[in-house]
């Protein structure tokens, strides 16, 4: 993926990316959205429903760590901002499938982006951090 991006000399960095221009209510669209997506469980979760609908105990199973009530939260969280579809079939108990919406589909995308960059960069992240802790306080 690649992506061109020049930056206006005259505007600060932040100011010439839309994605951080404040709105009129002092937020900006970057810090709304890595609220959502910037804990661990909520891009977990996005992940594992990308190929497809899952049941709430084999979304759990398949979340290692996620506690009961921690994907309740997730999943109330990702529904409320439309990224994730909660879908009650009328049977004897209740059958609950979670999918992603098509919004959620779309940040799927930047969140594999992500997954394939860590993947590629980790090793040398992980030998700067080496060098950077042997290296004396300053």
């Amino acid at each position: 993926m690649n992506v061109s991006f020049k930056p206006d000399a005259s505007l600060p960095l932040l100011l010439a990316n839309p994605g951080f221009e404040p709105d009129g209510e002092g937020g900006c669209p970057i810090r709304e959205v890595l609220d959502r997506v910037g804990d661990t469980w909520s891009v977990l979760v996005v992940i594992n429903l990308k190929a497809h609908p899952m049941r709430f105990n084999a979304l759990r199973r398949a979340i290692e760590g996620i506690s009961q009530r921690m994907l309740t939260v997730t999943l109330r969280s990702l529904e409320r901002d439309g990224l994730v579809r909660r879908h009650v079939r009328p049977t004897t108990p209740p059958e609950v499938e979670y999918s992603l919406t098509e919004l959620g589909l779309s940040l799927a995308l930047p969140i594999d982006a992500l997954g394939s960059w860590a993947s590629a960069n980790r090793d040398a992240m992980r030998a700067s951090r080496a060098a950077y802790d042997g290296q004396p306080a300053s």
